[in-house]
């Protein structure tokens, strides 16, 4: 392929594709220019930081690890089409997720080897960095970082392949994975142009559009298992970019104070039934749905058969109070209050800092 370019329509110049001579020339690229990982097209406004270069892992060095905005991990491999290694590159790349997740159970120690490779490059530690990056306040960053330190607990890593030139097969194979497991792989083909003193880049996304979803008999949306991740992933597929922050703030909040989290097990629409101690050893008090629902059931985890002893129901019924406080109704029986996003979503932060507040007073 060649481009044309023109100045005011005239002494128009044929400029033919320039070649890569080394991956590494791919890899500090992308380094020195995260945009042009055309992560935007997968959702508007995303964009990628990329955070380090060989990053060290027991499989071996990861090319670039990166992270975005809303604290989603990606594993970035690079290979040169001439590689004979192109055709086993995505074993590669899941080989060091799997490698990330499971030699990375102390994820202070996962942070601090940001820090240095952060650090070195721009003297600022990865928090200060991020901060920078991507126009946070302090809240902002410590979302980041907790919906990192899920991600890898998790094992919910993304993974983009970069080449500079891409066959149809691995294109199929990253499609079908995508389709057939709960993997994001993106394939990124990116073009070289030199013109004098200017490079022109021209990269093409591959596997956004694939919709992840297991098909029942009748059609209907089908997860069998769910898992944290799950659940997040399906209520980012499900709503609004809004409502999908109300929820994981929501979400976020539960898994830093939570002694534990069930989740539900209906094939249609994913929940989280948190508990905390200081409110209920045994029972939750409230119920949020990946589709944007949420519910609290005060009144039952108050009765005398689910084990809340009285400092936990002081707790509970102040609880409910500063709810009814900021006009979040509580029901007055045993059932829940189904409340829709917009009910409760607005008012996120005021109910996170209610909760706060009273299990930080012991």
């Amino acid at each position: 392929m060649s481009i044309i370019i023109s100045q005011s329509g005239k002494n128009a110049q044929k400029i033919d594709k320039s070649d890569i001579v080394k991956e590494d020339e791919l890899q500090s690229y992308i380094h020195q220019n995260p945009e042009s990982i055309p992560i935007y097209e997968i959702e508007e406004d995303k964009r990628l930081f990329v955070a380090a270069r060989e990053f060290s892992t027991e499989a071996g060095p990861i090319d670039a690890l990166a992270v975005d905005k809303d604290g989603d991990i990606y594993i970035v491999e690079t290979k040169l089409y001439k590689n004979p290694e192109r055709r086993t590159v995505v074993g590669q790349a899941l080989d060091y997720g799997a490698s990330l997740w499971r030699h990375s159970g102390d994820v202070g120690e996962f942070v601090t080897q940001l820090d240095e490779e952060v650090h070195d490059k721009f003297g600022l530690t990865f928090a200060e960095k991020v901060t920078e990056f991507f126009n946070l306040d302090e809240e902002g960053v410590d979302l980041l970082l907790e919906a990192m330190r899920v991600n890898l607990r998790e094992g919910n890593i993304k993974f983009v392949i970069l080449m500079d030139s891409m066959g149809e097969r691995l294109k199929d194979l990253i499609m079908y994975v995508n389709q057939n497991s709960q993997f994001d792989i993106f394939a990124v083909e990116m073009e070289f142009y030199k013109f004098k003193e200017y490079e022109i880049v021209i990269p093409k996304l591959f596997g956004a559009a694939v919709k992840k979803i297991v098909a029942g008999s009748s059609g209907s949306r089908v997860i069998v298992g769910w898992t944290p991740e799950k659940f997040l992933a399906d209520a980012k597929s499900r709503l609004q970019k809004d409502e999908f922050v109300a929820v994981e703030k929501l979400f976020l909040f539960s898994k830093k104070y939570a002694d534990d989290m069930n989740l539900g097990n209906g094939k249609g629409v994913g929940s989280i039934n948190p508990i905390f101690k200081k409110f209920n050893t045994t029972n939750s008090f409230f119920c949020l749905k990946s589709n944007g629902t949420l519910g609290f059931k005060i009144p039952f985890a108050l009765r005398p058969d689910k084990g809340a002893d009285e400092h936990q129901k002081q707790r509970l019924n102040a609880l409910k109070q500063k709810l009814e406080d900021i006009d979040i109704p509580v029901a007055s029986n045993d059932h829940s209050v189904h409340l829709t996003f917009s009910g409760w979503a607005p008012k996120v932060d005021v109910i996170i800092d209610a909760m706060e507040t009273i299990l930080k007073q012991g």
